[in-house]
């Protein structure tokens, strides 16, 4: 009997030895499968990550593209009812007008084209026939949006549209375009990140039109052809396509095992594809702590094995649309950085032409919701003697001048929202307060100006306006401004002042 109980007794401790051996194996094995399979499902994690950052930056710099030529076709609008209502009989009266919209509108590379294919611009005229393909056309019916190349190797981006009973000096002109080059656009799209973010600007042929490197794509070379080196032949023949039919993308390359990962979109009506590389190693560096102590966690609690990997999925996800955020949130904040520095003058710190657009846009939505209001002043502010002070002082003497005098108008206009809208130029926008006060301020400011003739120092011309009743437009105030102020500085020209002569 005793035999047969510790017969039993050792089958029961055998058994019970080789069961606990059974499970923990089985634990073991299904610990491992379970941290393999999470690693990868964190890879893929990564991946998914990347790729939806990455089209949101490219979705998000071609957008940016599309604002510029948008506020590019707005502002030529503006310029043709500008030359509809000036009578020019001139070609020299032709070029000040120019002129003046380069300064007023910041078109910098504005044109005028006659039914001859003539180009007019603010320096010269030539023969534009053979330099840009949409005056083959005998009559434009439509804007044009196109690539061309200039002077070699110069890329620029050619925004035209059609003019319609547009008569100056006894000729018809059947259009107007203007070029902005393509290093400009660069500039603006431009990185700040180490060069862990890649960006570049492609034809739809695959020609890099931006001349910007795009990490492992040369280039100097057609991405179309030279992407093979990194992927499939498929992922090749999907990438032409898409490039093809304009159609947004991405595609995963590989370089010595590297993963990376190329996410593309393109530019609405330019014929241009966008394209976003980011080295998928500095996203998995912020998922290295995470999966670490998942590995020790599924290492080390092997009896809640399963609870842990659902506990671990959850986090990583979290963790995941943390770092998501956190990017987004990077990428907003240097948005607002970038609008700031975009909207503010780096010489005088007060706002510039690009912030009175802006603001001039936002009065005429008010004024033609009828919401605006009638008590509005538009001045328009010009330092007498700028180029006399360059000339004979140097250009540090002329910077110095265009500060004082917009220390002088911020000083006098406290109440008023001052822009430089050019070289020696100002703008200032009254209402409420500053409207109100507005005639004891430019008194004042015009009887420091007088005295600061005999005493040499800043002067002003300044012309004023408020608006009236018919006024379309927040524009229509600032020429009656702008023509009261070339009054005002032949006014101060008889008083001594000096001029731009």
């Amino acid at each position: 009997m005793t035999n047969e109980k510790d017969k039993f007794n050792k089958r029961f401790v055998y058994t019970a030895i080789i069961g606990i051996a059974i499970v923990m194996a089985i634990l073991t094995v299904s610990t491992i499968w379970a941290s393999s399979k999470t690693l990868f499902a964190t890879d893929e994690a990564v991946s998914a990550v990347s790729s939806f950052y990455l089209e949101a930056m490219a979705d998000q710099r071609a957008r940016t593209i599309t604002n510029l030529i948008n506020n590019n076709f707005d502002h030529m609008d503006k310029a043709l009812t500008v030359i509809e209502g000036a009578d020019i009989k001139s070609q020299e009266e032709l070029r000040n007008v120019l002129g003046r919209i380069k300064l007023v509108l910041s078109l910098n590379r504005f044109a005028l084209v006659d039914e001859d294919n003539i180009v007019y611009t603010q320096y010269t005229t030539y023969e534009g026939g053979s330099r840009y393909e949409f005056l083959s056309e005998e009559k434009l019916d439509e804007k044009v949006i196109s690539t061309v190349y200039m002077y070699g190797s110069s890329k620029q981006l050619c925004l035209a549209i059609p003019v319609d009973g547009l008569t100056v000096m006894g000729r018809q002109f059947k259009a107007c375009f203007v070029l902005i080059d393509i290093g400009d656009i660069t500039n603006l799209l431009a990185f700040e990140d180490d060069r862990d973010t890649y960006f570049a600007l492609y034809m739809k042929n695959g020609a890099n039109l931006s001349d910007t490197d795009l990490g492992l794509i040369d280039p100097k070379k057609n991405i179309l052809k030279s992407i093979g080196d990194y992927t499939s032949p498929e992922a090749r023949e999907k990438l032409t396509a898409d490039f093809e039919g304009g159609n947004e993308g991405s595609v995963t390359l590989d370089s010595k095992g590297v993963q990376e990962t190329l996410c593309y979109a393109p530019v609405p009506n330019t014929g241009w594809m966008l394209a976003v590389l980011i080295h998928e190693s500095v996203i998995n560096e912020q998922f290295r702590e995470i999966r670490e102590n998942s590995h020790l966690i599924s290492r080390t609690l092997i009896v809640v094995t399963l609870l842990s990997m659902a506990v671990f999925a959850a986090v990583l996800l979290l963790q995941a649309r943390k770092i998501l955020m956190m990017k987004l949130e990077n990428e907003r904040k240097n948005s607002r950085i970038f609008q700031n520095m975009a909207n503010t003058d780096s010489m005088t710190s007060v706002r510039n032409k690009h912030a009175y657009s802006e603001y001039e846009n936002h009065l005429n939505i008010l004024l033609r919701s009828g919401e605006l209001g009638n008590e509005i002043a538009v001045l328009v502010c010009d330092i007498n003697g700028l180029k006399h002070v360059n000339d004979t002082k140097g250009h540090a003497a002329g910077d110095q001048l265009i500060k004082d005098a917009t220390a002088l108008i911020c000083e006098h206009f406290i109440h008023g929202a001052v822009f430089r809208i050019g070289g020696d130029e100002f703008a200032v926008i009254l209402h409420d307060k500053g409207y109100t006060t507005m005639d004891e301020t430019i008194a004042a400011i015009n009887k420091e100006i007088e005295e600061n003739i005999e005493k040499d120092k800043v002067v002003i011309s300044i012309g004023y306006s408020v608006l009236k009743a018919e006024d379309t437009q927040i524009h229509d105030v600032f020429e009656r401004a702008d023509q009261m102020m070339y009054e005002r500085k032949k006014e101060l020209k008889g008083m001594g002042a000096k001029t731009r002569e």
